[in-house]
């Protein structure tokens, strides 16, 4: 039996193992997308190379069987900017979104697909929890917010844009109406303590995602009532007080204590707080020029100067946000930056360091031009565009959120390809590929086909050959045109047989996926 190092370790596997299946057996971690244990290597990927000690020679660590006396480097820099390449050229002519454009123009970078496609389903109570993730508000932001989403969203350039922010007011409406409101689950007190100066859309924000991490909450405010500038700078019209209330209710109920009418200054100080409280923060509207002098604050060049991302001052154990740094936002906005503010400040809580939510990579496929939005629309729902009413039904709800074109892709957060870009720092706009042309996406017997996403890893036709299946999946055209397809243009069941799953299951870039409920309802949508 062959002994070899991998990284200075030794190791010994039975002949005709591969540098791969050694590595395995140390526990060392590299990354393949076209091998599958069991089948025939494929070495399209190129992302397994390692390195030959002593040599120039990168090799495919799937395909290389390992000899007695090899030493091999898995982790050097150059193997890791080899594999870097690599990945940046798959995803040159990757054409598909891991997360969809709405999401990006949403400040808050809620789940809207997924929120609608749960609206869709009827699953109202699954609805408010997504939204409520991400935002503390969503009945007043469905009121007031000017809907950036919709002005990213793909649909905009057919034939108007999903409803999404009428869509949200509406679950968060429902849920305000119903006997037992969206509560969510909070976790074990913390013995921590938070004061909060300022009870407006970014104090009151934040103080809902602390509460449900366990943490004890004082909103300190130099009005009577809480709402900040959404109660005394938004007409009744616009925003009615009692949905305004109801919301403030909501978050009051996770356990905070109001302090109204207690301006912070003199008595109490913000020294008074600091002694009194593990952490503040100052989310309060705009400042005397003089004030955050007088806390020792340093100042920006509109109020107090926060650190980007992690909101902390030059102060250990304070915190700033919303109108105190300086400027008028947007109320979405503010709710968004109280979430942001909430994580860095559970983070200085819980003893850990305190670093700026990182932007999560996603593959983009950009702006369509108006042919590719023609083909893109194909088969889509053919509700035209209505802003529900404030008494929306149910039927008009799901028809509404069955206008989203599900840009983002099913295989988020499990995608081999998205998991090892975002591992490897890969840059997805390194190389320009040749454009796909855009192709149907296939949706048949609950298996979902979607062209642009697939690297041509090979694995989708092996298995199939393997398995006998009279048909099977095949690689068609020749050179850069080369792709994954169905023979005879014959339908993708007959193509998959009874290995459906088993290539759903392999597939390193959820290419084919398994249909979700929702997908009866929803169109076969094309991919470019």
């Amino acid at each position: 039996m062959p002994k070899l190092t991998i990284d200075n370790r030794e190791v010994e596997v039975p002949a005709g193992a591969t540098i791969l299946q050694a590595a395995e057996k140390l526990g060392i971690e590299i990354p393949t997308l076209c091998y599958l244990e069991g089948q025939a290597c494929q070495t399209s990927c190129l992302v397994c190379v390692v390195k030959l000690s002593g040599t120039d020679r990168l090799v495919p660590s799937c395909a290389t069987v390992a000899v007695d006396g090899m030493q091999i480097e898995s982790q050097t820099e150059e193997v890791r900017q080899t594999r870097k390449t690599a990945l940046e050229l798959l995803l040159s002519e990757h054409r598909g979104d891991c997360l969809a454009p709405c999401f990006f123009a949403c400040p808050a970078h809620m789940d809207i697909p997924l929120m609608l496609r749960q609206i869709s389903q009827g699953n109202l109570a699954e609805a408010i929890a997504t939204v409520k993730r991400d935002i503390a508000m969503p009945a007043v932001l469905g009121r007031i917010c000017p809907a950036p989403c919709e002005k990213a969203c793909r649909r905009a350039a057919g034939d108007g844009a999903v409803t999404i922010r009428q869509l949200k007011r509406y679950v968060a409406d429902v849920d305000l109406g119903a006997e037992n409101p969206y509560r969510p689950e909070c976790e074990a007190a913390s013995g921590k303590s938070v004061a909060i100066v300022g009870a407006g859309p970014t104090g009151l924000s934040a103080a809902y995602y602390l509460l449900r991490k366990g943490h004890a909450v004082t909103l300190f405010d130099d009005q009577k009532e809480p709402g900040g500038r959404l109660r005394y700078q938004i007409g009744e019209e616009k925003l009615p007080r009692n949905v305004l209330n109801a919301e403030i209710d909501s978050i009051i109920a996770l356990g905070a204590e109001l302090r109204m009418d207690t301006p912070v200054g003199e008595r109490p100080s913000l020294d008074d707080l600091a002694q009194q409280f593990d952490v503040t923060l100052l989310a309060r509207g705009p400042l005397d020029p003089k004030q955050p002098n007088h806390w020792g604050l340093e100042t920006g060049k509109r109020g107090i100067k926060a650190e980007k991302g992690t909101f902390q001052t030059n102060r250990p154990g304070i915190f700033a946000a919303g109108g105190a740094t300086g400027g008028k936002t947007l109320p979405v906005r503010s709710v968004a930056d109280g979430k942001d503010v909430a994580r860095a400040m559970h983070q200085y809580l819980a003893g850990q360091p305190v670093v700026a939510a990182e932007r999560p990579f996603s593959s983009r496929m950009g702006r369509l031009t108006a042919d590719q939005i023609s083909v893109f629309m194909l088969g889509a729902s053919d509700a035209a565009r209505r802003e529900p009413a404030e008494n929306c039904s149910p039927d008009e709800a799901v028809r509404q959120s069955g206008r989203c074109l599900e840009c983002d892709c099913r295989g988020h957060g499990t995608c081999k390809l998205e998991h090892y870009a975002a591992e490897y720092g890969a840059d997805p706009r390194r190389y320009k590929g040749k454009p796909k042309a855009i192709r149907a996406i296939v949706r048949q017997a609950g298996v979902v086909f979607e062209p642009g996403k697939c690297i041509n890893c090979g694995l989708c036709i092996e298995i199939t050959r393997t398995a006998g299946e009279p048909l099977g999946l095949t690689f068609v055209g020749r050179g850069f045109d080369v792709r994954v397809d169905i023979p005879f243009d014959e339908p993708l069941k007959e193509a998959l047989g009874n290995v459906a799953a088993q290539c759903v299951a392999a597939c390193p870039t959820a290419a084919l996926s398994i249909a979700d409920s929702a997908d009866s309802s929803c169109r076969p949508r094309p991919d470019r």
